[in-house]
């Protein structure tokens, strides 16, 4: 059977979403890598995609080429939307007053009608903006979230899910297609109640306990002091002194305070990304990624002498990450400045010292940390600690990139790339240059291919 014009066309138009996103992203590699992973997951267990309003009113082609990108390399989003702001003008146009009680809309019989009419609306739009480019998608209203009422005096008809049913849900990536479920819920009573597109998220995340937690957000991620976007966010290492700073403002606050609740209660792999509608699949495929990734994360170990580590753990994380044997006596021939290990052994750092200068021996990241930007995170708490440091890297090394942005300098020799930071003397750098090319390698007997990104010998 021949396809039918409009059947090319639709085929035409998905090729064209997917250069026209991978142009934008890393490797194949790194491509390969996140779909090998994702692919062995179960597909309920993939990713929880919540949607801010205002990208269903302003962003809608991205967040449809997105979606539509990931149906089409196999895996199958869920997606819960909001609709603040379509509300807020819908209560304008209907001469309702908004009323807000503790940061929630409060909401009688009038305003619930709206609420009903515009989560219709809105999850309509997208259910029919996402067929019409070919995407398998399933509109859920309703039978989601079982609610009791929050305080039906304070806050009207506004609920607090006690219950997720996720069947609708279940029967909708059995078929392929993408749950788009509304913000809404039902008491046991049959009462439809409204509920805050958060807490929803979040209650179905707990559920379902997702691989990837996805926000998409109009800017894209969390804000620093200077106005600069956040790339990642360690709990286990940075929360507290997070909450600290002055310029950490109430609705961010109140943000990085719930993401953190989430995250203690899914499994330690789990994270929460914050980004742009077109910035999903970067977000999701690549080690960079784009926006703000927050991560429960794991304590850093430090250590200054072999035996305050487990040995053989850090031996079996050195020769995953680089896919090669470590030498036998590397330890006892090894002297060791510091060690920066992740707690389960997951990301290490090791510091040797040459002539009084600290010395990058070994930077291993295994495969699944890479993701999760465990490597970035330990290499932070080295850094605060190592205000100059020296390194080389092979030429193809993938990580040269970060090693560019981390480094003050960095010299070609014909199989190494000496980086350094913190050297201000030019006999120093000579010294570590010269070091460089004479070091013996500590990393024995190539395979095929090397899994980590990250190699030192």
């Amino acid at each position: 059977m021949n396809a039918t014009p409009a059947m090319q066309n639709v085929h035409r138009q998905t090729r064209q979403t997917i250069v026209r996103l991978l142009s934008g992203m890393g490797s194949t590699k790194e491509i390969s890598q996140y779909l090998k992973r994702f692919s062995q997951l179960d597909a309920a267990r993939f990713a929880v995609v919540k949607v801010g309003g205002a990208v269903l009113r302003d962003q809608l082609d991205e967040l449809v080429s997105s979606l539509a990108f990931l149906q089409q390399v196999g895996l199958t989003p869920i997606v819960l939307h909001g609709a603040g702001p379509q509300l807020d003008e819908a209560m304008r146009d209907a001469g309702i007053e908004k009323r807000v009680v503790d940061n929630l809309r409060y909401t009688d019989a009038e305003g619930l009608a709206i609420v009903r009419r515009v989560m219709r609306e809105e999850n309509l739009r997208l259910v029919e903006a996402l067929q019409a480019e070919g995407v398998r998608a399933t509109s859920i209203q309703s039978g989601v979230f079982e609610c009791a009422f929050l305080d039906r005096e304070r806050y009207g008809l506004v609920g607090k899910v006690a219950r997720v049913d996720t069947d609708g849900v279940g029967a909708a990536i059995k078929a392929g297609s993408i749950p788009v479920i509304a913000s809404l819920g039902e008491t046991a009573e049959g009462q439809i109640v409204n509920v805050n597109a958060d807490w929803a998220a979040n209650e179905l995340i707990k559920t379902l306990q997702p691989y990837k937690i996805v926000f998409l957000t109009g800017t894209g991620g969390l804000l620093g002091a200077d106005g600069e976007l956040i790339d990642s966010i360690n709990l286990s290492t940075e929360y507290d002194e997070l909450l600290a700073q002055p310029w950490l403002h109430s609705g961010m606050r109140v943000k990085i305070e719930q993401i953190h609740d989430l995250l203690m209660a899914l499994p330690h792999s789990s994270s929460v990304s914050i980004t742009r509608p077109g910035e999903l699949a970067k977000e999701l495929f690549t080690h960079k990624g784009s926006g703000t990734l927050v991560r429960r994360g794991e304590r850093v170990l430090r250590a200054e002498r072999w035996d305050q580590l487990d040995l053989p753990r850090l031996r079996t994380l050195i020769e995953s990450a680089f896919g090669r044997t470590l030498a036998h006596d590397y330890f006892e021939r090894t002297p060791l400045l510091r060690a920066y290990v992740s707690e389960h052994y997951r990301t290490a750092v090791i510091l040797t010292e040459v002539d009084g200068v600290p010395y990058l021996d070994k930077f291993a990241v295994l495969d699944d940390a890479q993701g999760e930007g465990l490597g970035r995170a330990v290499w932070q708490v080295m850094r605060e600690e190592t205000p100059r440091l020296f390194w080389r890297s092979r030429h193809d090394n993938a990580v040269n990139i970060f090693y560019y942005a981390e480094s003050d300098g960095c010299y070609k020799q014909a199989k190494w790339k000496v980086f350094w930071y913190g050297l201000q003397a030019f006999p120093d750098i000579e010294r570590a240059v010269a070091h460089c090319a004479v070091r013996q390698p500590t990393l024995l007997d190539h395979s095929a291919r090397a899994t980590s990104a990250v190699q030192h010998d």
